[in-house]
């Protein structure tokens, strides 16, 4: 692992947060977003799905946006392509997020550089199951 954005002290402790807020989560299972929105509440997070419609998926509450979630969130998960990521870590900052979590093959250098500065834990470029897997 070369980026500072995938150090295993700060992926621990980011494995460790409850509200998972999971941007680009629908009711598709054959997407990544729903399969690992489902091993996160298998963990026991609790899991809050953003997608354009606000639809609930797995039983999880449900908005279009992070400006709409009336709860203190811990990590904004987003399953986006890298050059839309930007403005959602902009949204997960603005929330008052503790941490953001860009998936596998999402990476914005510069939006990961503004939520570090803002004092979010961030994660880029590699995925929960995963971490969980290696222990």
């Amino acid at each position: 692992m070369t980026s500072p954005y995938q150090d295993r002290a700060t992926i621990a402790r980011v494995l460790e947060l409850n509200t998972w807020a999971v941007v680009g989560l629908t009711d598709n299972p054959a997407r990544t977003a729903y399969r690992i929105a489902q091993v996160l509440l298998d963990r026991g997070k609790h899991v809050i799905a953003v997608n354009p419609r606000g639809e609930s998926v797995l039983g999880c509450p449900g908005v279009a946006s992070l400006a709409e979630i009336d709860e203190p969130i811990d990590v904004v998960d987003i399953f986006r392509r890298s050059e839309v990521a930007g403005a959602h870590v902009d949204e997960a900052i603005a929330a008052g997020a503790r941490a953001v979590w860009l998936q596998l093959g999402v990476i914005d250098e510069a939006a990961a550089d503004r939520a570090a500065a803002a004092g979010l834990s961030v994660v880029m470029d590699t995925c929960p199951a995963i971490e969980w897997s290696r222990g």
